[in-house]
This record gives structure tokens, C-alpha cells and sequence, in this order.
């Protein structure tokens, strides 16, 4: 199909013209009441276009009709599901909230105005293209000064012609008319600047929440994998079957509780109204040091002021870095000493976590994954810093984190 063609086969170009023809009988319904609509003058046609602004203008200072003309803007408009177009479920940037200051009223105003007065001369423009369509085939028998029409109508060979070029001027008018109105609406309906930062901030919003849940499933499944891999290793290699069952235990315990973290994350993400169940904080840390002791890890703690007293975002966020700076231990290094130090004070949270470097690594152990830039992320989103890497023949992740 010829590519000027192609928009006579799109729903939404009729159903930009269905809106066109809407809009105008506002000013129809005020026209029968003044100055009627039976053989009005061409002065009186000019008042039925002016008649409806001052009511439009008025209507437009009603918040609600800001949103209830994004609404069928929204519909009719713009493609969608109805229309046979790529593309579909794009925003068309027409804001359906009520008017939340002067400027959006003067703004929706105008549009009521504009959508009106363009229905109008669709209106009339169709009468005019219908006409040459009908006098040309034979079907209006009154004579050419009385007809309303305002070009002359030729008969004889060229009345086909004339009928057709009509009719395509007619469908054409639509596509062209359609496509103004909905650029109009995106200047005149478009979200205002507070709304694009909004929605700025709402977009924001959930991709931390997207990044703050994989970080999440990472920390959490990813230490039970390892828990997991580390256990089975080590039963291998001792073939004694009391080490064995106590290997089997701690990957149980350990998989039952990624488990629950999945179960809650998935809840998060179904948003199905349930509530979920609290993530863990520093006072639960303890089973992750069961954890990695039974891995094999010979753990020394050294806990200095209130834990429990540290803030809810703080200690759930203080929980994944230290279970990420141990799921590396035991990942990079196995079964060695390492040594944890958690001090709170009146302003700050610090968590030094340390342990040997096994003996092929010189210093360097390529740990640089997801995992340690996600403790550097998440010290800075809460305003902390925190710091990994080899230093003193050990291996160091030390976290500040203010608590206030």
C-alpha cells in the first residue's frame, strides 16, 4: 500500500476526527440557543464560533477539566491498542492530574478553545466537501446561489473526478487535522515542569529499588551458594560422617534462610498487599557468623556499644556488607582466621572485617566484583564510605557509616 495511504488504515486517525466533531458541540448547543442555527447570516455563523469562549475559558479554570481533557486526549489521540501502529504503550505526553496552578488553567483553557474552534471548521469544511460530493452527482437540485456551498460545481465529464478529489480532500483534512490537535494537546495538555520532576523522582525511585533488590538476591542467595559449595568441599574431603551431617545442617540453615530473603523479595516485587517480613539487621548478624564458622572460618568478634540501637536503614544495610565481606572470605580465602570488629558510638557505625590472604595471592586477589561495589554503594548511599582491599598481609573491608 502506497505510503500516503497508510493512515486511512489506522483506527486512531478516525478516532481523531470522532474527537474533532465532539469538541465542536459545545458551540452547536450554544448556537441553536443564540443565534439559531435555521439559515443563519454569515454574521450570525461567526457568532456561533465566538459565543462558546467565554464559557470555555471559564470551564478551563476547573482543575478537574485539565485531567478530564487529558483523559480523552489520552483515548482518542494518541495510538494505542486500538490503532494498527508500531509503537503502541508509548507515553504520549499528555498529563491526566487536575490543574495545579494558573498557568495549567490558562493552559487548559486555550485547549478548550482551541479543540472547539478546530471542531468547527472541520464541521464546516466537511459540509463543504459532502456538498460538492452530493450537487455533483445530481443529488442537491437547488440552485448554486442557494446551496451554502462556496465553490462552483462543475457537471459532466468532470463530475467524477471532482466527487473523488472531494472525497480524498475530506479524509485528508482528518489525517492533517488529527495530527495538529495531538501536537496541540502535547503543548498545551503536556505535564507541566513540577510534574516532569516528579515523575523524574518517581522513575528515580524505582530503579534504586530495582538496584537495592538485585543487591539484595545477590548478597543473600550468593552467600548461601557459597555456604553451600564450601560445606561440600570440605565434607569431600574429610569423609567423616559426623563432619558430614554437620556440613548437610549448615546448608540447610543456610538455604532455608535465602529461602525466606527470596520469598520476601518476591513478595516486594508481586506488591500483592501481603506484609513482608522484616529484612535482618545487625542483631541477627550472629547467624551469619554460625554460618561461617561452620564453613570452616575460625571467626573472632569484638562488638563494642549498642547495636541494637542503630537505626533500621543503617543496621539492615550494615547486615548485607558484613554478610558480603564474609560470603568473600569464603569464596577467595576458605576456611581461615578472620577477625570482625563492630563499634557503634553516638554518631557513627564502623564494621572492620579482615582476614588472611591465602598463600598463592600476593597481595592482589582480583576481588573486584559486583559483590565489593556493592558495600561501596551502599556506605555512599547512606552517606558512609567504606573501603576493601589488601593491606598488612590481610585482607580488609572497613565500612563508616553515620547514624544520623
Amino acid at each position: 500500500m502506497p505510503g500516503f495511504l497508510r493512515p486511512l488504515t489506522r483506527a486512531v486517525t478516525y478516532t481523531r476526527g470522532l474527537h474533532l466533531l465532539i469538541g465542536s458541540g459545545v458551540a452547536w448547543v450554544l448556537g441553536a440557543i443564540y443565534p439559531g442555527l435555521s439559515s443563519p447570516s454569515y454574521t450570525e455563523g461567526l457568532l456561533v464560533l465566538v459565543d462558546p469562549i467565554p464559557f470555555l475559558m471559564l470551564a478551563g479554570m476547573v482543575p478537574a477539566m485539565r485531567r478530564a481533557e487529558g483523559l480523552q486526549a489520552r483515548m482518542m489521540l494518541f495510538p494505542g491498542p486500538h490503532a494498527r501502529v508500531e509503537g503502541d504503550g508509548a507515553d504520549p505526553g499528555v498529563s491526566v492530574a487536575p490543574s495545579a496552578s494558573w498557568r495549567e488553567r490558562a493552559r487548559t483553557a486555550g485547549w478548550l478553545v482551541l479543540r472547539v474552534e478546530a471542531g468547527c471548521a472541520v464541521i464546516l469544511l466537511t459540509g463543504q466537501f459532502m456538498g460538492i460530493v452530493f450537487a455533483a452527482m445530481g443529488a442537491i437540485d437547488q440552485p448554486g446561489d442557494s446551496d451554502g456551498l462556496l465553490l462552483p460545481v462543475v457537471h459532466g465529464w468532470a463530475t467524477v473526478p471532482v466527487a473523488v478529489l472531494a472525497v480524498l480532500a475530506q479524509l485528508a483534512m482528518f489525517v492533517v487535522a488529527g495530527h495538529l490537535l495531538s501536537r496541540a494537546a502535547r503543548r498545551l495538555l503536556g505535564p507541566s515542569p513540577a510534574e516532569r520532576l516528579a515523575a523524574l523522582e518517581e522513575r528515580t525511585e524505582q530503579l534504586l529499588e530495582r538496584n537495592r533488590i538485585a543487591r539484595e538476591l545477590h548478597d543473600s542467595i550468593g552467600h548461601a551458594l557459597t555456604v553451600a559449595v564450601v560445606q561440600a568441599g570440605a565434607a569431600r574431603a574429610a569423609a567423616d560422617p559426623a563432619f558430614t551431617d554437620r556440613a548437610l545442617e549448615a546448608v540447610e540453615e543456610t538455604g532455608r534462610a535465602a529461602l525466606e530473603d527470596l520469598e520476601r523479595v518476591l513478595r516486594v516485587l508481586r506488591e500483592d498487599g501481603r506484609p513482608a517480613s522484616g529484612r535482618p539487621t545487625l542483631v541477627d548478624a550472629e547467624r551469619l557468623l554460625d554460618s561461617a564458622r561452620a564453613s570452616g572460618a575460625k571467626v573472632e568478634v569484638d562488638v563494642t556499644g549498642p547495636v541494637e540501637r542503630v537505626p533500621g536503614p543503617v543496621s539492615r544495610e550494615g547486615y548485607r556488607m558484613l554478610q558480603e565481606a564474609l560470603t568473600n572470605v569464603l569464596r577467595h580465602s576458605g576456611a581461615v582466621p578472620v577477625r570482625l570488629r563492630i563499634a557503634v558510638d553516638d554518631v557513627r557505625l564502623v564494621m572492620d572485617v579482615r582476614n588472611a590472604l591465602p598463600p598463592e595471592s600476593s597481595g592482589v586477589t582480583g576481588r573486584g566484583g559486583s559483590g565489593l561495589r556493592g558495600i561501596r554503594e551502599r556506605a555512599t548511599l547512606l552517606g558512609g564510605r567504606a573501603t576493601t582491599g589488601p593491606r598488612d598481609g590481610e585482607w580488609q573491608v572497613h565500612v563508616e557509616l553515620p547514624l544520623k
